[in-house]
């Protein structure tokens, strides 16, 4: 473990940019120009839900007058403000690094390759040369640390046998064993799909899947409402007082800390962290669609074979009913028709990857 304090990613380029490259999250909210965050679909899903997470902490307004009179250029002054603030909290490496859990140091270390989904380790057969496990730079760590949070892959690579609170049963199998690691609540059993209003410029976009304080009460399934940023409160812990805030709150489903994670020189100590509810406990990132109209609720799957676009009657069915039943995706539904009206053009972006499992893998 890294004890000195360095890479802050509020300073250093490490997010994707179409057409730009990698820049700071200060570049981001200075930057008027950017269009779009880059890099593959689970990437652009767990960075635009860290910046919502950033946009919530910073600026979120209490009612949809005060969100219209906000604008894009003052949630991006707000944003700053705010990582100003809490900058010492963004180091990667360091006493508090980002994200991140020092205690689960005697976790076993696995290499970057084994928790990076589109790279072939072990027996996997390797097909192309983009699926060859390479050195990563400190950028790349950041960008594998929000990814693990939510996206975490079930299966036999998290070290369950460390458990940080006391008496914790969450993370045994029912012979008492450490149990196979569950998937993370943003890719579910089969890989959920994810949908975002996209707005002209990345300010623009954030501003648009801005919610409320209001719309949060509305959505009714986050008892402790907006929450607490984890990197202002880390979790000492599966279950602490912390832990159960986050599986309580909004933040807690952009930011999920379903992977307890420490980088080091040869790869990452990782285990399982907090688990959240389902979608059918009735639980959801708020990007993710689930129908509720039959008996037991369905969720809205990623199908490679199936364009997001032709789904999209379904992602929108929202716009022709008046109760809510059917498929519904909080993110949607609660901005696009407040946003209609102030924006020349509005799009929708819809991602996510398709997963199986195999023997618990």
């Amino acid at each position: 473990m890294h004890t000195e304090k360095y890479f802050n990613l509020i300073d250093e380029p490490w997010v994707p940019i179409v057409d730009v490259g990698r820049v700071s999250l200060k570049q981001i909210f200075l930057e008027e120009s950017y269009r779009a965050i880059g890099g593959n679909p689970v990437q652009k899903i767990a960075l635009t839900k860290l910046l919502l997470a950033i946009a919530q902490a910073a600026a979120t307004p209490e009612t949809n007058e005060a969100w219209q009179n906000l604008r894009p250029e003052g949630l991006a002054k707000k944003c700053l403000l705010y990582l100003e603030q809490w900058h010492s909290q963004f180091y990667l490496y360091g006493d508090t690094p980002f994200l991140q859990m020092p205690a689960i140091k005697p976790a076993f270390v696995q290499k970057f390759g084994a928790v990076l989904t589109e790279i072939s380790t072990g027996n996997t057969t390797v097909l192309t040369q983009s699926q060859v496990e390479k050195s990563l730079s400190d950028a790349d760590r950041a960008l594998l640390i929000v990814q693990l949070m939510g996206f975490g892959l079930g299966g036999k690579k998290t070290d369950n046998s460390i458990v940080l609170t006391k008496e914790y049963q969450g993370k045994c199998n029912e012979k008492g064993k450490p149990s196979t690691g569950k998937p993370g609540p943003s890719i579910g059993f089969l890989g959920f799909l994810h949908s975002f209003l996209q707005g002209s410029s990345l300010q623009e976009t954030l501003w648009l899947n801005l919610f409320t304080q209001q719309q949060i009460a509305d959505i009714g399934i986050y008892p402790a409402g907006l929450g607490i940023a984890p990197w202002q409160q880390m979790p000492e812990g599966e279950s602490c007082e912390n832990a159960e805030m986050l599986k309580l709150s909004l933040m807690g489903r952009l930011v999920p800390l379903s992977r307890f994670c420490l980088l080091n020189e040869h790869g990452i100590h990782y285990s399982e962290g907090i688990s959240d509810l389902g979608y059918k406990e009735g639980v959801v990132d708020p990007s993710i669609t689930v129908d509720r109209s039959g008996k037991e609720a369905k969720a809205l799957w990623t199908d490679p074979e199936k364009r997001p676009w032709r789904q999209l009657t379904a992602l929108l069915s929202f716009l022709s009913s008046s109760d809510n039943r059917g498929a519904d995706c909080f993110q949607l539904r609660l901005t696009t028709n407040r946003a209609i009206p102030l924006v020349r053009s509005l799009g929708i972006w819809s991602g996510g990857l398709r997963v199986s499992s195999n023997a618990g893998e």
